[in-house]
């Protein structure tokens, strides 16, 4: 690929639902500019985009792909994102790199969830977006009720600047709405001009009219014109339309069919003639931001690197500023899905690919030593499914570590952590088909085979009476024996998890003893009474006992304490306590009732609601164990239109009913162990 002027460059992120048809419209694309010499399909796994082996396997896009491609003296970068809520951290990535958005929808099925997510963030970042209705060619598919979902779910200016001629089995062209011709497809993705039909002229000139007005108000020469009722020109039309764009005030509608190749190359036009270049920043030192990571099993690490200001260049210094580390650029990639081709440099606003670097991973800023600057990171959504993991042969734990590191360079919406409470190791992702897919690549990539399983929940026991409780230990068994005797009071404790102290007179219990006593009562507390769950909340004094001046030691005060302890909290009103969550869900108004129903069901307190627009946040304090799935659940609940946050609050009591079968799982479990 030839050496491109930052003017010459388009870094567009293609994004949409899922199936809307984003990969097979870049596949397309790729294959009006000669970059393929055959259209690839989804259903076959052939595509260029969507070629690895769990991309294959699902017919689904599971991580960005990078897509260059040449058209029109220009390089499109394109970006094809994943179209499932699991994957949302890979677009928001491409969102903080890209300089404009083209939105998949689908002609027959409209307007779906994620479109509007991620609509929601594209306007946040103020990108220019425009509109591809595709698979006009399908079974009732719609142009105009696809338009009006669009109005009506969607935020924005909305101007067809393209009408379908037909549609389903009779879709054959379309309405160019700034020329006012009509062309007619061809079998390669050309285009035959036609006279404009005759049931279409009054759509045309209803469209057109909004397309010169929407032009107008963008800039002042025009719209004095066009108020005066002057005619307004192709270039002054398109003028106008592309500084609608840049500012997000309009939103270009387009058509067509991806698999077809029908209207693809007219997109590629729209993007290079209207769609904006990066900003031209060559002249200044280097700054870059890295917005993907992955390992490659040949090529090692590769790092997906946006450059928005100066240069890059192969076998050169840069400055890590995150990591505060130099690297050297080695290779500079030019990657088109698994085809990588190295390029000498790569220039103001590129998007290029490096490799082998140390200590660099996503969201690190690459950066010029003598004006060291780090970029505006990417806000990843928190992840909120977890699952315990475990190497299914027992010798793997060191594989195991590995795998989920290398895992967590290549995606950060994972998440790991050791429960010292429960001993599991604890993932965490965005759902269960992104767990899913990670655990497959370990065993893949890796060799190593987990067992996913639901993790414990870190329930804990208390006592709720006072009571005071002898503990003794003696045995003799020849020369020195063993006496160790303790009288313990044993308490509810509100404020702390523990607290020991001693009241003890006249030397009944020497003072070298005291800490075995409290270590005694500390080992008992970790294995409870009930269940076996750590014990909290409880304040020892030991007040009273005897010791022997030769078979008394710190083995025998430990022991004897620890009977005291397990006999007394056994005696004091012993119950089970379980983790409270704070639960913060976002979600559109109309799903309130059926969220504050469900908390209801989970045993959920309400804390309150905060309107925002057409959007409440709602506010609960929930059990942990009835909302380990909660992804899950909100998901169904909610089509996939809500997000929740979600924190560890306090312990409370669990209800005797419930306990009662905790306790008797617990101990059946024991025994099952034990056998």
């Amino acid at each position: 690929m030839k050496h491109y002027e930052t003017s010459q460059l388009r870094n567009v992120g293609i994004v949409a639902h899922g199936s809307a048809g984003k990969t097979s419209l870049v596949e397309s694309m790729l294959f009006n500019t000669g970059a393929i010499n055959r259209l690839g399909r989804v259903e076959d796994g052939t595509t260029t985009s969507d070629f690895h082996p769990e991309e294959i396997k699902r017919q689904i896009t599971i991580h960005t792909s990078l897509v260059p491609c040449e058209w029109n003296n220009c390089k499109l970068n394109l970006l094809d994102t994943p179209g499932f809520s699991d994957f949302i951290s890979d677009v928001k990535g491409v969102l903080r790199v890209v300089d404009s958005t083209l939105f998949v929808v689908c002609a027959v099925a409209g307007v779906e969830v994620q479109t509007e997510l991620i609509w929601s963030m594209a306007s946040e970042s103020n990108l220019p977006k425009a509109i591809f209705v595709n698979k006009m060619d399908r079974e009732n598919a719609n142009f105009e009720k696809v338009l009006e979902e669009i109005e009506d779910t969607l935020s924005g200016n909305f101007v067809p600047v393209q009408i379908p001629i037909g549609a389903a089995e009779t879709f054959s062209g379309y309405i160019d709405v700034i020329n006012q011709k009509a062309y007619s497809f061809k079998n390669n993705g050309d285009v035959e001009e036609i006279p404009v039909p005759d049931n279409l002229t009054d759509t045309l000139a209803m469209y057109r009219e909004k397309l010169i007005e929407a032009s107008a108000e963008m800039d002042d020469e025009a719209l004095e014109k066009y108020l005066n009722g002057d005619e307004l020109s192709e270039s002054e039309i398109s003028n106008g339309l592309r500084i609608g764009i840049k500012s997000g005030k309009i939103t270009p509608v387009l058509c067509g069919s991806a698999v077809k190749n029908m209207g693809v190359t007219q997109a590629m036009d729209f993007l290079v003639r209207e769609f904006p270049a990066p900003e031209d920043k060559s002249g200044e030192p280097l700054s870059s931001l890295v917005f993907k990571t992955l390992v490659d099993p040949f090529v090692g690490k590769m790092n997906f690197v946006r450059i928005f200001e100066g240069m890059l260049k192969a076998d050169s210094p840069v400055y890590n500023s995150n990591k505060e580390k130099a690297e050297k650029v080695g290779q500079i990639l030019s990657v088109r899905g698994k085809i990588q081709e190295p390029i000498i440099q790569a220039t103001c606003g590129d998007i290029v690919v490096l490799v082998k670097l140390q200590d660099t991973n996503t969201n690190d800023t690459l950066c010029a030593k003598e004006k060291c600057v780090k970029l505006d990171p990417i806000v990843f959504s928190v992840p909120t499914y977890s699952v315990a993991i475990a190497p299914k042969s027992k010798g793997d734990e060191d594989k195991l570590g590995n795998a989920i590191a290398r895992s967590m360079e290549e995606d950060p919406a994972l998440r790991v952590e050791k429960n010292v409470e429960t001993h599991e190791t604890i993932l965490t992702g965005m759902g269960d088909t992104h767990l899913d897919i990670t655990l497959d690549k370990m065993k893949r990539k890796f060799g190593v085979d987990v067992i996913m399983s639901d993790p414990r929940v870190p329930y804990r026991e208390t006592i709720r009476a006072t009571v005071k409780v002898e503990g003794k230990h003696k045995k003799q068994s020849g020369g020195h024996g063993q006496y160790g005797h303790v009288w313990l009071r044993i308490e509810p404790l509100s404020d702390k998890d523990f607290e020991f102290d001693q009241e003890v007179f006249g030397g009944a219990v020497p003072k070298q003893y005291f800490p075995a006593v409290e270590k005694g009562v500390k080992e008992a507390m970790t294995d409870g009474f009930l269940a076996g769950y750590p014990v909290t909340n409880v304040k020892v004094v030991l007040y009273d006992g005897s010791y022997h001046n030769v078979d008394s030691s710190e083995m025998a005060f430990k022991i004897a304490a620890a009977q005291a302890f397990k006999k007394g909290a056994l005696q004091a009103k012993p119950v089970l306590l379980e983790p409270i969550a704070n639960v913060e869900v976002f979600i559109p108004e109309s799903f309130m009732g059926d969220i504050m129903s469900d908390f209801n069901t989970k045993r959920g307190r309400i804390l309150g609601m905060e309107p925002n627009g057409r959007f409440t946040t709602v506010k609960a304090q929930v059990p942990l164990s009835e909302v380990y799935k909660y992804a899950i659940d909100l998901k169904s609940i909610t089509q996939g239109r809500g997000s929740f946050t979600m924190a560890f609050s306090h312990y409370e009591e669990v209800p005797a009913m419930l306990a009662d079968k905790i306790i008797a799982k617990a101990k059946a479990e024991k025994e099952a162990a034990e056998k």
